[in-house]
């Protein structure tokens, strides 16, 4: 069947900025448009396809199974033609380009180290690094604004319909700054864990269930006095000038815990860890540079898994 030429690019744009903020009204100010403009261009395009492509919840708008199946050719379609007319300006088509989700799993330790290789080895290559929720991340990804999502996601119900390569396992950690009281305790501290503040990923985030687990393992209750947060920068300086203990991931405090900046608490749980890794959209075919940073992950990903790293 031809290419129905109803279809416009505001159409497309206006279903996948939709899709992104699920609301009307946010996807109206991000496109700079009225509210009613939204709905009556969705209205156009869904009476193009003849499919609802969205419904209505307490939560806000989510896709349907039609809208879900339209995405999978949408993003892809309209970030192609973004990335054709970028290739034509000058010199731009002579750089290569990555744009890289990055969840605060690896934000400290493993993506500094993958910058610095692929800059090391490409004279000319763009990496742009987005940061926030896996949430976020994913349906940027989704709809082809991102090229690759790095972390620890593989419990998000966001990932379906996308592919994910594992590259390796990272456990949890309590830390504190040097000379916190529990660290004169031993395991005998467990039983005061609860009486210090807590930092925490946000809730519902995949590796806040794991940062929850720990305190199951420990039979003591979650701490009142909790900050949560996916900042590395704001959990690691304020448990530097507090009491407050710290459920991080490994990799994000390994630095400091070698430095002394923080130190460990040993009470002798660890959790097991989730799976790090790779996710990326089948139906987006990756560019040189997206394949160049996945070698390089791998790269690193079977360096960790070599030496025996926790």
């Amino acid at each position: 069947m031809n290419l129905d030429t109803r279809i416009k690019f505001r159409h497309l744009t206006c279903f996948l900025e939709i899709a992104r903020q699920r609301s009307f009204a946010k996807a109206a100010d991000a496109l700079a448009v009225s509210q009613p403009a939204i709905s009556k261009t969705l209205k156009e395009l869904e009476g193009i396809l003849d499919a609802s492509l969205f419904e209505r919840g307490k939560a806000g708008v989510s896709l349907t199974s039609a809208g879900l199946a339209f995405m999978r050719y949408a993003g892809p379609c309209v970030q192609a033609l973004r990335d054709g007319m970028a290739s034509l300006r000058s010199g731009e088509h002579d750089a290569g380009q990555v744009r890289v989700g990055v969840l605060s799993t690896v934000e400290s330790l493993l993506i500094p180290e993958v910058v610095r290789r692929l800059h090391e080895r490409h004279a000319a290559l763009v990496i742009s690094v987005a940061t926030g929720p896996g949430a976020y991340l994913l349906a940027q990804l989704r709809v082809g604004e991102l090229d690759l999502v790095v972390g620890r996601m593989t419990d998000s119900p966001d990932i379906q319909g996308l592919t994910f390569e594992h590259l390796y396992s990272e456990s949890m950690s309590l830390v504190v700054r040097p000379k916190h009281p529990l660290l004169a305790l031993g395991d005998a501290g467990l039983a005061q864990l609860g009486d210090y503040p807590v930092v925490l990923p946000l809730a519902g985030t995949t590796i806040r269930r794991y940062a929850d687990s720990l305190f199951v393992q420990c039979g003591v209750p979650q701490p009142r006095q909790r900050l949560e947060t996916l900042s590395p920068a704001l959990s690691r300086r304020y448990v530097q000038q507090s009491d407050a203990v710290w459920v991080a991931p490994l990799d994000a405090v390994r630095l400091d815990l070698h430095s002394g900046e923080l130190a460990e608490l040993t009470i002798g749980i660890r959790e097991p860890g989730g799976s790090v890794g790779i996710c990326s959209n089948a139906a987006l075919p990756l560019s040189l540079a997206a394949q160049w940073c996945c070698e390089t992950l791998r790269e690193l990903a079977a360096e960790r898994n070599g030496s025996g790293r926790p």
